[in-house]
Order: C-alpha cells, then structure tokens, then sequence
C-alpha cells in the first residue's frame, strides 16, 4: 500500500502550469517538522516535492501561498534518471490525491495573542467549513462536503469565495 499523509508549510508560492495536453499541473515543496527535538537543538524539519494534477492543482495555486500551512494525502512515486552529469539520480515526488486547509489561524483572525500564518498572500482567511478540502477522486468537480460546489476555474485570481 503506497499511501503518504503529510502536514506542513509551503516552502515556495505554488506554480500552476498547463501541460500541452491542457492538463493543470502545480509542484511546490512543504517543509514538515519532525516531532522529536532535542533538548537545545532547533527543531528540524523535512522537505518534501510534491506535485498536484487537475482540479487538486487548480486549488492548491488559488489558496494557498508560501507559508501557508496545508494537509495532503497521496502517494509516493520515485524517478529515476540521468542529471545533466551524466549520473543517475533518483527523484521522490509525493502526488497529492485531497488537499486540505488546516483550521490554522491567519492575519485576518489575528488579536491581542495573534493569529499565525506567514503567506505572500496574506488575504487568505480561513474558508467557510464547506471548502474544507479538496479531493481529486471526487472528479474534480466539487469539495468533499455535500454543501459545496465551486468552479474555481471560471472566477478571478481576486474573488475568493470566502
């Protein structure tokens, strides 16, 4: 069984591209804190390369940023090929299959004892409960709950459903 469930902060903003075949595609990495430390040592953390398809890239590049904190479940796939040197090199990649926001709280939620969520996109609240994920195997047409639908295709980069 190749299942990986990984929760972590983006390291960079997410990059949608379109393949020549019009299929949406978003890599990023997300870097995961381990949970032992060390007494006096900083705590430290694990990166990860992680690639989106469809739907579950679409959602990933619209709301979230570097960061943000996100939950994905998919699964492993490793690569194996030559690097420019000549060598052979190996690649592992997760493939995210449900995207989900963590409940974290962010800028817009922040008081006296302040919220946290460091983002190039410090617009992002926490969404409505029924855009709580996003998950590929629903077709890629609407959010896990049964309350939700959303085409995130058809509005602006600034229309934020919530």
């Amino acid at each position: 069984m190749n299942r990986v469930i990984m929760m972590g902060r983006l390291v960079n903003d997410p990059e949608l591209k379109t393949v020549p075949s019009g299929v949406s595609v978003c890599r990023f990495r997300i870097a995961v804190d381990r949970n032992y430390q060390k007494k006096g040592e900083e705590r430290k953390s694990d990166f990860f390369n992680v690639i989106a398809w469809r739907g579950t890239a679409e959602f990933i590049s619209r709301f979230f940023g570097k960061g943000r904190m996100i939950l994905i479940e998919g699964e492993m796939q490793v690569s194996q090929f030559t690097d420019k040197n000549g060598n052979p090199a190996t690649w592992y990649e997760i493939v995210v299959e449900n995207a989900y926001f963590t409940g974290e709280k962010t800028n817009s939620q922040s008081g006296p004892n302040g919220g946290y969520a460091p983002s190039s996109n410090p617009g992002y609240g926490e969404p409505p409960p029924e855009y709580n994920s996003y998950s590929a195997s629903s077709g890629g047409e609407n959010m896990q709950s049964s309350s939700a639908s959303a085409d995130f295709s058809a509005a602006d980069k600034d229309d934020y459903p919530f």
